[in-house]
């Protein structure tokens, strides 16, 4: 019970002093976030635009834009909004142009992950397949290709993949989306080969269990929790602050130096394929 108590506590204390964090890294540059509305993308977009950057935020739905970017803007923040569907061509465009409007894109940050199946990779339908991987692999592959034109005009491009641990060791869960997630490490290596050269950093951000709504599968029940914190050397889930700290770091100048590199945030999960 104590020790329960007490892992509740460090969470509570780390989520405080993520979100109370506030320095001007990012001052002047322009930030994309995709499906950065709830979750772990929320919490990106409020990081760096604390951190001074002015931030498009995008999700597939008009109402949760609007609430995302209203929120943002009651605590201050540079933000914007845009509706973007990343498997449709017409809304990536949409999204790099709003970016043009504000002076120029330096930070795209791909987020958006789709998993329309629960169940082992095997038993997954040819359509679930091809679903998730044309919003969680192709369409970061395109979003990256699309917003190089505006990246290549800036001193400062970064670009950071939102993968998950289940990349290192698949869930039975989480079968297909596992799969697309190990196939990010690979095209951040084979980005960042490209386009350093270009002093275009290319990183990608491996989560552990985190809580939000999209891992509510992992921890809806007393005994599915129980078998993922067991696998958590910390002993606790994380938040998405402790995900969003990580990307500003890779995104600002004390990441300058960081390409073609997995940061893995779960709490000492293994990871290693």
């Amino acid at each position: 019970m104590l020790k329960s108590k007490f892992l509740y506590n460090c969470a509570l204390q780390i989520r405080k002093m993520s979100s109370n964090a506030s320095c001007s890294r990012l001052t002047g540059r322009v930030a994309v976030i995709t499906a950065s509305t709830d979750g772990i993308g929320l919490a990106i977009a409020r990081r760096l635009a604390r951190e001074g950057a002015k931030v498009v935020v995008s999700s597939r739905r008009a109402t949760n834009v609007e609430k995302a970017v209203n929120d943002l803007k009651q605590e201050g923040l540079n933000v914007t909004g845009v509706v973007c569907h990343v498997a449709k061509a017409e809304d990536r465009k949409k999204l790099f142009a709003e970016s043009e409007k504000l002076g120029g894109l330096d930070i795209l940050v791909s987020n958006a992950a789709v998993n329309p199946e629960i169940g082992g990779v095997l038993d997954a339908s040819e359509s679930a397949w091809d679903k998730i991987f044309d919003v969680n692999l192709k369409a970061s592959y395109l979003l990256a290709k699309e917003a190089l034109p505006q990246l290549r005009k800036s001193k400062f491009g970064r670009i950071v993949f939102i993968s998950t641990i289940s990349a290192y060791v698949p869930l039975d869960v989480l079968g297909v989306y596992s799969v697309s997630k190990t196939a990010l490490l690979g095209l951040t290596k084979a980005a960042a080969n490209q386009l350093a050269p270009e002093n275009i950093t290319v990183n990608c951000v491996a989560p552990g269990v985190i809580k939000t709504r999209f891992a509510t599968t992992l921890t809806e029940s007393d005994e599915t929790r129980k078998q993922v914190l067991d696998k958590i050397p910390l002993g606790r889930l994380g938040v998405p602050e402790n995900i969003s700290g990580v990307v500003a770091l890779l995104v600002s100048d004390d990441g300058s130096y960081i390409t073609g590199e997995t940061i893995v945030a779960a709490g000492g999960m293994t990871s290693h394929l």
